[in-house]
């Protein structure tokens, strides 16, 4: 296994690359959604179903299937010999960012699921504060992965 994905590092990269920048639009832009969702859609109006749509539609077919393909591929590198020395802080901290990522992914999911009920508890604001989680995880990420501290 490990002499495979060592011949195919580069392609299991180039893929891991683009899940990775899919499943971003989506945590970039569905809490966005959601700031319009909550300051502009009152539950039940067509606005709401419009939104309600969207937001379905984003998580289940862009985010879902680039998450999991971001793991895959991730994983697949990371048990490429000689591409992860754990004893470095660099792979540590990327890979609590990525959990934690993955963590708002399924946050996201929950409040996907409390705008289709018409149970939304939280404000256009929060949402707009939660928006900038995606982007301080980026930069954990990809600091550690280029510099590697």
């Amino acid at each position: 296994m490990g002499s495979f994905l060592a011949e195919m590092y580069l392609w299991v990269k180039a893929f891991h690359v683009m899940a990775v920048i899919a499943w971003m639009a989506g945590l970039f832009y569905l809490p966005r959604l959601f700031v319009y969702h909550a300051e502009k859609a009152a539950p039940g109006r067509d606005m709401d179903a419009l939104f309600q749509t969207m937001e379905l539609k984003l998580y289940r077919v862009i985010m879902g299937p680039a998450a999991i393909a971001a793991w895959v591929f991730g994983l697949g590198l990371v048990m490429t010999p000689g591409i992860v020395d754990w004893s470095q802080v660099w792979p540590w901290a990327k890979a609590v960012s990525v959990l934690a990522m993955t963590w708002f992914h399924f946050w996201l999911g929950t409040r996907r699921k409390e705008f289709s009920a018409g149970h939304n508890r939280l404000t256009g604001r929060h949402y707009r504060m939660m928006n900038e989680v995606p982007t301080l995880l980026m930069a954990v990420i990809v600091l550690s992965v280029i510099v590697r501290f």
